[in-house]
């Protein structure tokens, strides 16, 4: 792997992070960076180089558009394979629906901030990488949160190069993160800080949007490896051995109902800024256990 956590910390979950995208027509296709006051601030980033100047589309622009999103919609953007949940070798992620409703109007149809922030807010820190408008041809950034920090990783494709540290935050500077299923396969999140700064992120995978939520909310725990009874380590292993060989290392959740949830992932070969997610659900044995409402 190209970055590992240090010795006093536990991985809770790796996952693809770019700013998100606008898709309500108006929007489609754009982002902005915005202070309090709608004002665009992206030439005030410290460091930023130039990017794209994003406007409204026009109605033109909204039916080509929409025109264009006919011949694909049905087309995942992602094949989210979810393992042997239930005894079943795995299922297509297909029939989900693409999108939710939009919660904020103001956020996600008459504009598309993907940083919201006053000056000096921690918002304004986060990398410039994260912009796929902006970042090199061939370059990935990752979103890292583990027992003690939130950072940010940069890679570059085909190389076995340690990940860049592109920003890090301690724990007490973030304030939650939360689901935001008006997206693409639904899988942005709007992470907060504590000084209520904002940046919307695709995250690559749904299940990572809602992992990453309730990991910040409480709502779910993570556990160590070591806290694994006999069973569930048995069964973690023959689950690791039938994954890819580039799979990475397995997150381990304790969801609301008090099942264990282990997820692995792997690049998507449909885009490098999507992945696939492996995952099985473990009882206090290793048997296979069941998500309950709320769970998932």
């Amino acid at each position: 792997m190209d970055w590992y956590p240090d010795t006093d910390e536990d991985l809770l979950i790796r996952t693809t992070a770019t700013f998100a995208t606008g898709i309500s027509p108006a929007v489609a296709g754009s982002r902005w960076f915005r202070d309090p006051e709608r004002n665009d601030i992206q030439d005030e980033l410290p460091g930023w180089p130039a990017g794209p100047v994003h406007f409204l589309n026009s109605t033109g622009d909204r039916v080509a558009r929409r025109t264009g999103r006919a011949f694909v919609v049905g087309i995942p953007l992602i094949a989210n394979i979810i393992a042997n949940i239930g005894g079943a070798l795995g299922s297509p992620f297909g029939s989900v629906p693409v999108r939710g409703n939009p919660e904020e109007p103001e956020n996600e149809v008459m504009d598309f901030p993907v940083l919201w922030a006053a000056p000096d807010a921690l918002a304004r820190t986060v990398p410039w990488q994260l912009d796929p408008a902006r970042r090199p041809d061939g370059y990935t950034t990752d979103l890292v949160l583990t027992s003690r920090r939130l950072l940010f990783l940069g890679t570059r494709h085909g190389t076995l190069q340690k990940a860049d540290v592109l920003a890090a935050y301690p724990r007490d500077a973030l304030a939650g993160a939360r689901q935001m299923p008006y997206s693409e396969i639904e899988a942005d999140v709007r992470l907060t800080f504590a000084d209520e700064s904002w940046v919307r992120l695709f995250t690559g995978n749904p299940d990572s949007a809602a992992r990453l939520a309730q990991l910040l909310s409480g709502s779910a725990t993570a556990v160590p490896e070591s806290d694994l009874s006999p069973g569930q380590r048995s069964r973690l292993k023959r689950f690791l051995a039938s994954l890819p060989p580039n799979a990475g290392p397995p997150t381990l959740t304790r969801l609301p109902s008090g099942v264990l949830l282990a997820e692995v992932r792997t690049p998507s070969k449909a885009s490098p800024d999507t992945h696939e997610t492996h995952s099985i659900l473990m009882g206090p044995s290793g048997e296979a256990g069941r998500a309950l409402p709320g769970d998932l």
